[in-house]
Order: structure tokens, then sequence, then C-alpha cells
């Protein structure tokens, strides 16, 4: 667990745009052996859910928001080398953003939890058409597909998408999450679409592994 010194300390230099004192924090805890994971749950999201937090009440600007995007999307590219350090299985993930939703770090992240769990993660980014993700998940047959939402007024568009990969692949269990659903649409996801899964946070994907 990251101490919630260290943690405050690097959301402060976070929103600050201190970028070299994050990436010193951020190596601080890796050399201190904190795993993977552990770092992108207790630094990475939790900062981002903050920053989000703080935007929708007015406390910081969307300038402040989107530089905490690009800092922490930086830092993640520290982390590319021991993504694939850990031995293959054999299992894929597609992991996306819906069309309409441009954020996509934490969808990035997830992808990358598959990684470092020995997975091929396929993160297609923000903004994903869905004929484009329907034409990718056929040609790629993955074991697992995710759908990431941070604003709440996509929730239409992606339970659409859900239903039309569902249409086209009936037994690929889907996971969605993001900060959109604290805001509502669980129920919804639950109720209308076959082996789709809610995942509160980034250490709900271990049931996975």
């Amino acid at each position: 667990m990251i101490d919630v010194d260290i943690y405050n300390a690097y959301f402060d230099s976070l929103i600050s745009g201190k970028r070299d004192e994050c990436r010193i924090i951020l190596n601080n805890l890796l050399e201190g052996r904190h795993s993977v994971e552990e770092i992108y749950s207790g630094l990475f999201e939790r900062s981002l859910y903050q920053v989000g937090d703080f935007w929708e009440r007015n406390l910081i600007s969307v300038a402040t928001e989107h530089m905490a995007t690009a800092i922490t999307e930086n830092l993640m590219i520290l982390m590319q080398p021991k993504l694939f350090a850990t031995e293959r299985v054999g299992k894929k993930a597609v992991i996306a953003s819906v069309a309409g939703e441009f954020h996509q770090v934490g969808a990035k992240m997830v992808a990358d939890v598959f990684e470092m769990n020995g997975w091929d993660g396929f993160f297609l980014g923000g903004n994903t058409p869905e004929k484009e993700l329907i034409r990718f998940i056929d040609n790629n047959k993955p074991d697992l597909i995710g759908l990431s939402l941070t604003i709440y007024f996509n929730l239409p568009t992606l339970i659409s998408t859900m239903k039309q990969i569902r249409h086209h692949f009936d037994d690929i269990p889907i996971i969605v999450g993001g900060q959109a659903f604290r805001w509502g649409g669980r129920e919804e996801i639950k109720g209308q679409i076959k082996d789709a899964f809610y995942l509160e946070s980034i250490n709900s994907l271990n049931q996975f592994f």
C-alpha cells in the first residue's frame, strides 16, 4: 500500500504540473519494491479519479485536468519494460473507449494490467467506432472485451455498443468500468447485457488471472 503522505505529495505535484517531481516519486516507489499493480491502482488510478472529482467540483480547470492526464500517460511509458516481462499465457483482451468517449488513460491502464499478467492486451484508444471495434474483435478472437466510460452522458452509446458486441459474439465476457459509473448505470448494464461485469477498480481485474 502506498503511504498517504507519498500519495499526497504525488497528487500535489501532479496538479501543479511538476512532472519531474512526479517521476522521482514514481521511481522511489519502484525502488521500494512496490508492485506495478500497486502503483497503477494506488497512484495512477486513484490520482486521476481525484483529478476528475476536483474538476467536477470546479476546484481545478479543464486545462489542469488535461495536464494531469498527460503527465500520467508519460509516467506510464516508464513502466513499459515491466509490462512484457511476464511469460505469455496465450490469452487476449481487447480494451477500448466507445465512440464519443475521448478519455483513454483508464482503458490504457487496464490493457497494461492484462499485459503484466501475461495476456496480450490490445488497446484501441479512445473514440473507437462501433463497426471498427466489432471488426477488430472478429479478426482477433479475444478471450475478453473491456470498455471504459468516463462521461456519464455516453452511457447510451456504451450500452448500444455492448448490445452489438453481444449480437455478434455471444460468449465473450465484457467488462466495463470508469468514473462515469459513480453516477449510475451499473444496473442498466447488469440487466440488459448477458455476461457483462462492472469493475469498480483496477484491483478488481485480479479475478481474471
